[in-house]
């Protein structure tokens, strides 16, 4: 039957078939759930049209334009999520932007603007869907939200990423409160760099993931299932005790403090 049998979640984010969003679709399909899919323009619908017979959901796919900074669009959204009745018991968040400019020099040069674009759409969207769902959405459900490790140190070039996942982390904590008394959880799950166009949008992420990989206690490549099958078990009743949580899947690097070449005797203490 699967984890997820008899539920349905939207996802949101798939960009294409190397996203993170994407592999969290298969899995939930995977283990008996459903999915509804959103976009944002033309170019993410064809992309997501054309991967739609790789799911085999037995169910058409329900897919809807969703544009974070635009309220009544959010509205009519979750409108047609609900058609015909249709309730959910959770939704993936996976839905971050900053501008490149913003990413490529220093922090200290971040722009007002560019600050609050990422503050809007990387952090407010997860309040904002948290809210405008609620009508369609079960008693005990779930939502996971993306993020990432720079937002607790600082890593190079992600920049005002960084302080937007800051805030989305938070905002999991207050809404996991909010949401308690319904029953539904909320978590962040924090993945290590793995190969999306996301990613490699960032100035030396191939450098970055080689690094990662040697270090971790775990000396291998983080794939986009392995952090899919993980949101899974956030999703399923397996974990219906855990909310508010920040969990790490990134072969333990997040765990390092000092590391010293391989084969190094010196004491770190």
């Amino acid at each position: 039957m699967g984890l997820l049998a008899g539920k349905r979640y939207l996802v949101t984010g798939v960009a294409n078939r190397w996203s993170i969003a994407w592999a969290v679709a298969e899995a939930v399909v995977r283990e008996g759930g459903r999915v509804a899919l959103s976009y944002q323009g033309e170019t993410q619908l064809s992309n997501i049209q054309k991967l739609l017979p790789e799911l085999r959901q037995e169910d058409p796919v329900c897919l809807v334009p969703l544009d974070v900074r635009d309220d009544v669009g959010v509205k009519e959204a979750v409108k047609t999520l609900g058609e015909g009745g249709k309730r959910y018991d959770g939704f993936i968040h996976c839905i971050a932007f900053a501008k490149r400019e913003e990413l490529d020099g220093a922090f200290l040069d971040t722009s007002r603007e560019g600050f609050l674009l990422a503050q809007e759409v990387s952090a407010y969207s997860l309040v904002l869907l948290s809210r405008e769902m609620q009508p369609i959405m079960n008693d005990h459900s779930s939502i996971v939200a993306m993020t990432y490790l720079g937002s607790e140190r600082v890593v190079p070039h992600y920049n005002v990423m960084g302080t937007a996942k800051a805030a989305l982390e938070s905002a999991v904590r207050y809404l996991a409160f909010d949401l308690g008394q319904k029953g539904t959880r909320v978590n962040a799950l924090s993945a290590g760099p793995v190969k999306t166009a996301s990613g490699r949008a960032i100035k030396g992420f191939g450098g970055m993931q080689k690094v990662v990989t040697e270090q971790s206690p775990i000396k291998a490549s983080l794939t986009v299932e392995e952090v899919a099958d993980v949101t899974v078990c956030l999703l399923s009743p397996l974990f219906r005790a855990v909310t508010g949580e920040l969990l790490h899947v990134d072969m333990g690097y997040h765990a390092l403090g000092m590391v010293l070449p391989t084969g190094s005797s010196e004491s770190t203490h």
